[in-house]
């Protein structure tokens, strides 16, 4: 099976990778720092403002994709803090509705850039697979 890469506009990579790949009605979206696409330098802010910018990111390739977050099934995060879970989750739960996506958070030693936060999501094209 190919790989149909998707790109969505203003979206930044930091290395050699898609923004996202659909394979056969499943698309997995690269992880997102809270990177600002206008000055294309991490957001600044309190970990709840850096994780809606990744959201908002995430959000521009789904739309790129023709999907939006309903179509999300599973979401993993990664924090730098895990101090920063609450903040983090609660910008979050503003993100979906229930029945909300399967999720994992990690704590990790870095991340790239310096960022606190990278999230990615895995969504299903309806009537996919």
């Amino acid at each position: 099976m190919a790989r149909k890469a998707i790109s969505a506009p203003g979206a930044t990579s930091v290395g050699p990778y898609s923004h996202a790949v659909d394979a056969d009605g499943l698309v997995f979206l690269s992880g997102q720092t809270p990177i600002d696409p206008a000055t294309g330098t991490l957001a600044g802010g309190d970990i709840g403002a850096r994780t809606e910018r990744c959201f908002l990111n995430l959000f521009a390739v789904l739309t790129a994709a023709g999907l939006g977050p309903d179509d999300v099934q599973k979401v993993n995060v990664f924090l730098t803090d895990m101090k920063d879970f609450a903040a983090m989750n609660a910008v979050y739960k503003t993100q979906f509705r229930e029945p909300y996506p399967a999720r994992s958070t990690i704590g990790v030693a870095s991340l790239p850039l310096g960022s606190d936060i990278e999230i990615e999501l895995v969504a299903l094209r309806p009537g996919g697979r």
